[in-house]
């Protein structure tokens, strides 16, 4: 019982977030964004000083920690489950993260020292 109240708080914790990213998409999308605007936008996703770090990182920390469980959960502790996940957490921060502050940054090169 514990585990399916836990999956369908994961299940409705998503579908908040899938709301949310639907918002900033339809705000994407919107008439009149300019590239001030945009690369604006792109920051707030990396760098949102609500949400330490921001969005991939928040996204980062969420697979780490299911990677953290896995190690643990492994019968052979091979790595099989663990190791792609923290490769994904990686690539978040690593290279999603790098690639939004470049566009940030081509888009808006003074946005920077705002």
């Amino acid at each position: 019982m514990t585990s399916r109240t836990r999956l369908d708080r994961v299940r409705a914790s998503l579908g908040i977030a899938q709301l949310a990213l639907q918002q900033i998409e339809d705000d994407l999308n919107a008439d009149g964004i300019d590239a001030r605007e945009l690369a604006a936008i792109l920051r707030e996703l990396q760098e949102d000083i609500d949400v330490p770090g921001g969005l991939f990182p928040a996204l980062a920390q969420l697979v780490s920690t299911a990677a953290r469980r896995a190690e643990q959960l492994e019968p052979d502790r091979d790595g099989d489950a663990s190791c792609p996940l923290h490769e994904a957490a990686a690539l978040l921060t690593d290279n999603a993260g790098q690639r939004l502050n470049w566009a940030a940054r081509s888009l808006d090169p003074q946005g920077d020292d705002a």
